[in-house]
């Protein structure tokens, strides 16, 4: 990116002035490194962003941030609807509620590493993973409804967990303002087989050990040990997320001049919050929310089922599930005067400081759990977030190391079974129902994720808690 286009406010942060039809400013939060490896289109879209009607602060950019579909990867920008802020679907993303859960075991390393294969194997032959991959699960009319108002809390009453479980997901895991009559009957379909599935890309479940402890306190509260082994699943909202938002894109697209919208990027197709349309895709979103939240908790059912095979007296809590690619009705402070604003988080995770009401009360004290992912190879790390994040991103902070090359490029750079070569040799059990969808995830494919938490910190978005590292990794 050229630096000449841009401000430097201190050593992370970087401001594009608002100029032309920018409302606010745009602001990157990077080091130099990460600046200089972003192209040229992140400047490009967090300005356009910046000219959407109501948006307040700034147009922030996450330190992964790279290109994306309207908004960059990595994107967040808040919309006051009382001074006719918008929703944009290409705002929150096609994989509605995509996000993270980690699960705690309570076993050592050693212990998982001697029955290393026969686990990897046990969990790829119980967890659907791929393009089209279906489950076993089969929604009617009544019960697809049920899902969509009840998200996590209509898996656990229908015994894909506990009670405990809804302590440690955001809003317990059931959104006010689903609306299940706004999700089409093409979008329904897509969904009706494909409840407990992993899906393609870069979703995986991994089993992963504590290779490292950075912030004690926090690590105790979270239930981290140095050596123990956790699980992460990383998963969405599948076929119908996706459909959800094709179908209001293209709405929104058509009717953006009845409401005076200019686009200056057809992806930034949005509405005013307060429009009808706007309320509809609200209410199809948060739907598609409660199916993302679903569809984890049925994935962590059969996680644990597969460890109870070899641990009979396993217990696995759930740490906590956060989301990547959302709107959420939040209030914030800006310039000092609070205000109820709708924050879309694109590849940005919700990093709330500690005290915050929406917490779990034994987590308010330390601040919210935060996962950053890395890629079958790299180390994965949990934060936690910062009084000095809510200031300065809307409580949001990065989701992964971001990618450095597209799909198409880590084909051409390596085949599947390099890739799995290399893994192998290093102590990683990967299992995947395509060798195309192992290159396209490469490790090399993604920015380094040490240096994007290590600026996250830096920044003050985030404070990094625990290093983790792959032993075994379903990947769709």
């Amino acid at each position: 990116m050229q630096l000449a286009m841009i401000q430097r406010i201190d050593r992370f942060t970087w401001e594009i002035p608002a100029a032309g039809d920018m409302h606010v400013p745009a602001r990157i939060l990077a080091n130099q490194k990460l600046l200089d490896e972003m192209d040229e289109k992140v400047h490009d879209q967090l300005c356009n962003v910046a000219t959407l009607p109501g948006i307040v602060g700034a147009a922030l950019a996450m330190p992964d941030a790279h290109w994306g579909y309207g908004f960059p990867i990595g994107g967040v920008a808040a919309f006051d609807a009382d001074e006719g802020g918008v929703i944009s679907a290409g705002g929150v993303g096609f994989d509605i509620s995509c996000g993270v859960r980690t699960l705690l075991t309570g076993l050592r390393h050693e212990e998982v590493m001697a029955v290393q294969t026969r686990l990897a194997d046990a969990l790829y032959a119980a967890v659907p993973a791929g393009v089209g991959s279906r489950g076993e699960i089969h929604l009617d009319d009544r019960e697809m409804d049920a899902m969509l108002l009840g998200g996590a809390q209509w898996a656990v009453a229908r015994g894909h967990g506990t009670p405990e479980d809804l302590d440690r997901i955001e809003e317990r895991g059931t959104i006010v303002g689903a609306r299940p009559e706004f999700v089409s009957r093409k979008a329904r379909a897509r969904q009706r087989e494909e409840m407990g599935t992993l899906g393609s890309g870069n979703h995986y479940l991994e089993v992963q050990r504590v290779a490292s402890i950075q912030d004690a306190v926090a690590a105790e509260a979270f239930g981290l040990r140095l050596g123990e082994v956790v699980v992460t699943i990383h998963s969405g909202s599948r076929g119908m997320g996706h459909q959800i938002g094709t179908e209001f894109l293209q709405r929104m697209a058509a009717a953006a001049p009845e409401h005076g919208i200019h686009l200056p990027d057809r992806e930034l197709a949005c509405a005013p919050i307060h429009s009808r349309l706007g309320q509809e895709y609200l209410g199809a979103m948060r739907a598609a929310i409660h199916c993302a939240l679903a569809n984890r908790q049925i994935l962590t059912a059969i996680a644990r089922h597969v460890f109870a095979c070899f641990w009979p007296e396993i217990h696995m809590p759930l740490l906590y599930d956060v989301s990547h690619n959302t709107c959420k009705e939040e209030r914030h402070l800006v310039e000092g005067v609070e205000r109820n604003l709708f924050v879309h988080r694109k590849g940005a995770t919700r990093a709330f400081g500690p005290g915050h009401p929406d917490l779990p009360q034994d987590l308010r004290t330390t601040g919210q759990p935060v996962f950053i992912g890395g890629s079958m190879g790299t180390s994965s790390y949990v934060l936690v977030g910062t009084e000095s994040g809510m200031q300065k991103s809307y409580g949001s902070a990065c989701h992964g190391a971001g990618r450095a090359m597209s799909r198409n490029e880590a084909c051409r750079t390596w085949t599947g079974s390099e890739v799995l070569a290399d893994l192998a040799s290093r102590g990683i059990q990967v299992r995947s129902p395509t060798s195309a969808g192992i290159a396209e995830e490469a490790p090399g494919a993604y920015k380094d994720v040490t240096t994007v938490c290590n600026v996250a910190q830096a920044a003050g978005l985030a404070r990094i808690v625990a290093r983790l590292e792959p032993i075994a990794c379903i990947k769709g």
